[in-house]
């Protein structure tokens, strides 16, 4: 007997499942190896496949925690690779210009550390060489962009709740940091943080910068003014001050307060951690030594959006810094250095956009 016929239509061809991004990580130092560790435990849809290090033996010691990666000998070769669709960039920030520029001429999306360049002539040179490739390849380490307070402070900003921001102030305290850690490193690798979030949130350039130093502590370096405040002032006329305090010897804690026309919002509380109430009036809590429990989550979500955004063709996450964003942080960084030996106001020089 015949059996009855069915219409059978031609299968769908199967769907290609996306191979993890295999991701290049030039400097395995404190921030590398950290990196490392992220993607191969806790980031989706990627893997660390190349590794390289100037000292070797460091770069050896870390890929044995990345199945499957390999030692390369410099940064070059691995931007070159085959088996490198992404390159995340943390060395020391000397060698930031050229080694992002060199994934921008290779094509390669990349996610470097901040600071894009060490003066603003190199990060505007890396500002031309996306513009002339006609894409978009470099996210910046601003990793409190990707914070969840930073980002619901954003959103309300954004929506208006708070009215009109008029001043904000920030707060960024150290345990301690290492001989060497003097003026200039306050600059540019504490207030730089800072100097971000005021183009993330506000979205208009600083146009001026103070500073003020007051009597050092007697926890400071020597040579070193610390604590230390600075005064911005943005192209509308908002203030924004950000105290520095580096060898607090007590712990390590950002916060941020915004004053609006309608309400006052303050984030880096650290009411989400254990606190408590003791005899006589005196409180408990806890402290992180340094920055990497703070913004672990936010570390993760940076490096996780990032991949997203490699995946779906747009390189670059919604909340990223971009190039631009790291000329202008490296503008107003060079401004806040003359200011250190500078009375008043020293105005910050911007160049066109392109």
């Amino acid at each position: 007997m015949n059996q009855p016929t069915t219409d059978v239509t031609d299968p769908q061809p199967a769907r290609e499942v996306p191979a993890d991004v295999r991701v290049g990580v030039i400097g395995v130092g404190k921030m590398g190896a950290d990196h490392v560790e992220r993607l191969t435990r806790r980031i989706k849809g990627a893997r660390v496949s190349v590794i390289t290090d100037y000292v070797e033996q460091t770069a050896r010691t870390v890929a044995a925690t990345a199945p499957g990666s390999r030692v390369v000998s410099s940064p070059e070769e691995l931007i070159a690779a085959d088996d490198v669709d992404a390159v995340l960039i943390a060395s020391p920030g000397q060698f930031h210009k050229d080694q992002a520029i060199a994934c921008i001429e290779a094509g390669k999306p990349v996610l470097c550390e901040k600071p894009l360049a060490m003066n603003a002539d190199d990060a505007y040179a890396v500002v031309l060489a996306e513009a002339r490739s006609g894409g978009r390849f470099v996210s910046l380490g601003f990793m409190r962009r990707f914070d969840a307070e930073y980002a619901e402070l954003k959103d309300a900003l954004d929506a208006g709740e708070l009215g009109t921001p008029v001043v904000i102030n920030c707060k960024h305290r150290n345990a301690s940091v290492a001989e060497g850690f003097l003026d200039e490193m306050m600059v540019y690798d504490s207030a730089v943080h800072e100097i971000d979030a005021i183009n993330y949130f506000l979205e208009e350039p600083v146009v001026e910068v103070q500073t003020i130093t007051p009597t050092p502590s007697e926890n400071a370096l020597e040579g070193q003014h610390d604590p230390m405040i600075f005064l911005f002032r943005t192209r509308s006329g908002k203030i924004v001050t950000d105290e520095l305090y580096v060898n607090t010897r007590s712990g390590y804690e950002v916060r941020t307060e915004v004053l609006g026309s309608r309400g006052i919002a303050t984030i880096g509380m650290n009411v989400a951690r254990v606190t408590t109430q003791l005899e006589g009036g005196r409180w408990g809590g806890s402290v992180p030594a340094d920055f990497r429990p703070r913004f672990r989550d936010a570390y993760d979500a940076e490096v996780q959006a990032w991949i997203h955004a490699i995946e779906d063709g747009s390189n670059i996450a919604a909340r990223s810094a971009g190039v631009w964003d790291g000329y202008v942080t490296a503008a107003t960084c060079a401004a806040a250095e003359a200011s250190l030996t500078s009375a008043g106001f020293v105005a910050v020089e911007l160049r066109e956009r392109p």
